[in-house]
């Protein structure tokens, strides 16, 4: 007689069991309740109607489960057939997904080979314990001389790009993802413009960033939950790649739209709304969407976030919530980049916290000088326009104007030129010196 092993076993219960059926019992908005079918909040349901479509289990009661879905309803109607899917959302991951862009649910959309070879992993992860993570002590290079030398990312480390639309963000990680020393990029668009994508792909990275990125897109007329999820899907990735001991950047475009997606299905799900409109599962989400990033004992995650931060309020929900959870955040200004400043980086209005970590005593010296002499320079400037201003009044004032140029070209920098750390460090040296 030849014994089952427990997991053949497994998997002819599997395959004997019953299945169960819901239904449809309500199409409202955004959601759609089913009776008649057990799974938790999270899983993947299918919708028979006229073509199938997934949903996601967004809250469970009494009356049955409200699930979002995935997809276009239109053709769907009550009495529609439900099954389970047996779990949440998977995604393939691996090596051979550099080079590709896929949709919010881990999708190719570039008409290149399948993946199907690929491992699946839930897109749900936790973040690494908080005493397992290595303490950040290297600069990650990322090709910006504004970036490298006034606000040093470490490898591992979190920062936000806060700003107003139309400002820049997009083409500021663009430089990044081509200059950045990081092994690979994975680029999440989220809530972007449809016509943009292409022209970010093909002109802003280009093929040579292309090549050691995976760019995962959820533009803005997807449904909610993809918009949601492509952000879980592009951190599940990068995860992957940290956990094969990679050092890892990933770029996310905007966190912003992360967290209005979430508003979304948090109001559709009935909960109550709190600061300016979003729910509280927002607030629930970004925590631990974020703290996935880091280090790790195997690789890093460096997380850049862009925060569309609403009228150019500093101080919006999301951007006071992001800024207190990440370890700093460059401010991009909407004076700067009328002016034909790029990147037009507030230097004196960003900061990173892991400078101390990740630079030495010279090079915070260097960088604090310059930092001095615009301080100096934006107290006096409009007595300098108006011509009020007494040389001599002000020692670093007066070499802040001496070194205007020098200064403004240094921190100016065109989306082609990309400039190593120890040349930033250099350059910024010989002109403070």
């Amino acid at each position: 007689m030849t014994l089952l092993t427990d997991e053949t076993r497994a998997r002819a219960l599997a395959a004997t069991a019953p299945v169960v059926l819901g239904q449809v019992a309500e199409l409202l908005g955004l959601q759609v309740r089913v009776t008649g079918l057990r799974a938790a909040v999270g899983d993947l349901v299918a919708i028979q109607g006229s073509t199938q479509v997934l949903a996601e289990v967004a809250a469970s009661g009494p009356a049955g489960l409200t699930c979002l879905p995935l997809g276009a309803t239109a053709g769907l109607c009550v009495s529609d057939v439900v099954r389970h899917t047996g779990g949440p959302l998977r995604v393939r991951v691996g090596d051979s997904l550099r080079g590709r862009v896929l949709d919010g649910l881990g999708r190719p959309i570039d008409g290149g080979p399948p993946i199907d070879h690929l491992s699946l992993v839930s897109v749900t992860n936790s973040a690494p314990p908080a005493l397992s993570r290595p303490r950040i002590d290297h600069q990650l290079g990322l090709g910006v001389r504004a970036l490298d030398a006034m606000t040093p990312v470490g490898r591992g480390q979190r920062i936000g790009i806060m700003a107003g639309s139309g400002v820049g963000k997009s083409s500021l990680l663009s430089m990044v993802a081509r200059g950045t020393d990081a092994e690979v990029s994975v680029i999440a668009l989220v809530g972007e413009r449809g016509r943009e994508v292409r022209e970010f792909i093909e002109n802003d990275i280009g093929p040579e960033g292309l090549a050691r990125s995976v760019v995962v897109v959820a533009t803005s007329d997807a449904p909610p939950v993809e918009r949601l999820r492509a952000a879980s899907v592009a951190t599940r990735i990068a995860e992957w790649f940290r956990d094969d001991g990679r050092h890892v950047v990933l770029m996310m475009d905007s966190l912003t739209r992360v967290a209005m997606a979430q508003r979304e299905i948090g109001l559709s799900a009935g909960e109550p709304p709190a600061t300016r409109g979003y729910p509280p599962s927002v607030f629930t989400l970004m925590p631990q969407l974020l703290e996935r990033a880091g280090t790790s004992d195997r690789g890093s995650i460096t997380g850049l976030y862009t925060v569309l931060v609403e009228g150019d309020d500093m101080q919006d929900p999301i951007g006071d919530t992001a800024r207190s959870i990440l370890d700093g955040h460059i401010v991009l200004s909407r004076r700067l980049a009328t002016a034909g400043h790029f990147p037009s980086i507030d230097v004196l209005e960003s900061i990173s916290r892991c400078t101390t970590a990740v630079t030495g005593q010279e090079q915070r010296a260097d960088a604090t000088r310059l930092r001095r002499l615009m301080a100096a320079h934006r107290s006096v400037r409009e007595l300098v326009e108006i011509g009020a201003y007494v040389p001599g009044a002000d020692p670093d004032a007066d070499v802040a104007l001496a070194r205007r140029a020098g200064i403004d070209s240094f921190l100016r920098q065109d989306m082609d030129d990309q400039t190593s750390l120890a040349d930033t460090w250099r350059l910024l040296g010989e002109l403070v010196a």
